[in-house]
């Protein structure tokens, strides 16, 4: 849900921060007030062009920002565009714009583009009126609304995969077949070259290691010998020597414990010592021994390194990458090598993924024709009891021949007003106040199934009155059980609905204008209805009061 807006030197707004709830939310206010300029500053959020002559007199800047919850749904998205998961299903969205620079979003803290925000906006908000930003005017996001209607979704999805493997399977087919003559001949020996370098290097996992390490010690050997032999000096040759300065110890420490017993230990601890230098004397002696300067091993090692280097700067950066590469190689060169076998094992795969999936999308065709019929019936009979009592709406489906993600199919939802019109595609509905309750109904029957979260209705009263109104009032109030609503109102039947009221107003101050947002409880909102319904007599008062009531007798039945 969007939880709380907050926009700075927008228009008539100099600073505004607007709080919802999850449920209704109603947003009244005299003509002029400011009222669209709200539903304007989500749409920046949205990614909408943003025009620099709405910035505030007198700014330099204006921001947009909004914090939207439990919106999990999204993270998939934002690890897509590699953009970090929401913490806690939050997600914060900025947008500023200034006279001089472009503008700049953010989402999460995260700088983005507005293609990121309209991907985003798809997900997140569908706008119902005189807007751009309505997710069911494509054909794409049509047939996804027929899906989910028929129950489609997840045997879609499981085919989209399945069509993106047979995809793949072609592409690779064309590789291979798109290969003339000498074309695949003269790549086939290239692999063997290739693959013959590297093998003839007779390379291992440990090989770069050892390596490294071989040629370090020799590339040193005579720094090692006079630091060996140092250490030999010290330990036996010198004059004295480590293990002669600790054999007189030894002595001293004997006599000591025939002294005091209790000092016994001390001269086993110096027995101990001496073992052990014996032994590192052993050792270094050994080692000096297989470290003789070898200028032919050296020479042979360099070699050795400039070899590993070589394939290194050709087929990976460390020698597990090129045997990796190798292996990749060699597959290409089996199937080169292979090729007739290769391309008539390609085609039989691709024609029987074919056959299946034809199959299936047959089968989506008839599931989607029957539910389809079911689906236009009733959204008409929703029209109707939102006074287009001759209207018609219904869906074409448009079945090819070529396969595609989705199956065989598009669709095209139409819709006539009134009898004897002819229907027209969905998108091209003129009239906004059409639009927004086609849109009421359509969204009202697909409620359960629907995955955008947030629905804005504007002008959706527009010719609208008596029964139609109150119709239109309970369509919103039940999708609102399912979806956070917005809605911009001139209809008292409608306000009185909702479950949250914001009322926009303007004032005066220092001789500046500026739109404010006021929270309408109590007596503020009955008088609110009560305006809307023509003024604040006792007639209208108690007519609003009435209104109230009504739903709040609906919410507690």
């Amino acid at each position: 849900m969007l939880q709380v807006l907050r926009i700075t030197n927008l228009a008539v707004i100099e600073e505004l921060t607007w709080e919802l709830e999850q449920g209704f939310n109603i947003l009244t206010g005299e003509t002029g007030a400011g009222k669209s300029i709200l539903i304007d500053a989500l749409g920046l959020l949205l990614g909408a062009k943003a025009d620099k002559s709405m910035i505030r007199h007198g700014a330099e800047q204006c921001s947009v920002e909004a914090a939207l919850y439990g919106l999990e749904q999204v993270d998939s998205l934002l690890q897509e565009l590699g953009l970090d998961p929401l913490d806690d299903g939050e997600l914060i969205l900025r947008r500023v714009f200034s006279h001089t620079g472009p503008s700049k979003q953010f989402i999460n803290g995260s700088p983005t583009t507005l293609q990121v925000l309209k991907q985003l906006g798809h997900l997140l908000v569908d706008m119902h009126g005189p807007h751009d930003h309505q997710s069911l005017l494509s054909r794409d996001e049509q047939l996804k609304a027929l899906d989910a209607f028929a129950g489609l979704e997840e045997l879609v999805a499981k085919f989209r995969l399945e069509f993106r493997a047979l995809q793949d399977i072609r592409a690779e087919l064309e590789s291979l077949t798109s290969m003339e003559g000498t074309d695949w001949r003269q790549q086939l020996e290239f692999l063997e070259f290739q693959i013959n370098e590297i093998e003839t290097a007779r390379l291992s996992d440990s090989d770069e290691y050892e390596l490294e390490r071989d040629y370090k010690v020799a590339h040193n050997t005579q720094r090692i010998t006079e630091i060996g032999g140092g250490v030999q000096r010290l330990l036996g040759d010198a004059e004295p020597d480590v293990l002669s300065l600790l054999s007189t110890v030894q002595r001293s420490l004997q006599e000591w414990q025939e002294l005091d017993d209790s000092a016994d230990y001390l001269s086993e601890l110096n027995e101990g010592a001496i073992a052990q230098l014996r032994e590192l004397q052993g050792e270094v002696e050994a080692l000096l021994a297989r470290s003789e300067l070898d200028g032919e091993r050296l020479t042979e090692l360099e070699a050795r390194m400039n070899l590993v280097q070589s394939l290194k700067k050709k087929y990976g950066s460390n020698v597990p990458g090129i045997l990796e590469t190798l292996q990749g190689l060699q597959l290409k060169r089996d199937g080169l090598a292979n090729r007739e076998h290769e391309i008539a094992r390609l085609q039989k795969h691709i024609d029987e993924k074919e056959i299946a999936l034809l199959k299936q999308a047959k089968d989506f065709s008839k599931k989607r024709a029957k539910s389809l019929e079911r689906l236009g019936r009733d959204i008409t009979k929703e029209l109707q009891a939102l006074g287009f009592q001759k209207a018609d709406f219904y869906g074409d489906l448009l079945s090819g021949q070529e396969l595609r993600s989705e199956g065989l199919d598009t669709v095209e939802f139409q819709f006539a007003p009134n009898l004897g019109e002819v229907a027209r595609p969905l998108r091209v509905i003129a009239s906004s106040g059409e639009m927004a309750r086609v849109m009421l109904a359509v969204k009202t029957v697909l409620a359960k199934q629907d995955k955008v979260p947030i629905l804005i209705f504007d002008e959706v009263d527009a010719n609208v009155g008596g029964e139609t109104a109150v119709a239109v009032a309970k369509k919103l109030r039940g999708l609102a059980s399912s979806h956070q609503v917005l809605c911009i109102t001139h209809l008292p039947q409608v306000a009185a609905a909702g479950h949250k009221h914001f009322n926009v107003v303007k004032e005066v101050k220092a001789k500046r204008t500026r739109t404010q947002l006021e929270v309408l409880e109590g007596a503020k909102r009955l008088e609110e209805i009560a305006r809307m319904l023509g003024g604040k007599n006792d007639s209208a008062l108690a007519m609003a009061e009435s209104l109230l009531q009504d739903h709040k007798h609906v919410a507690s039945a």
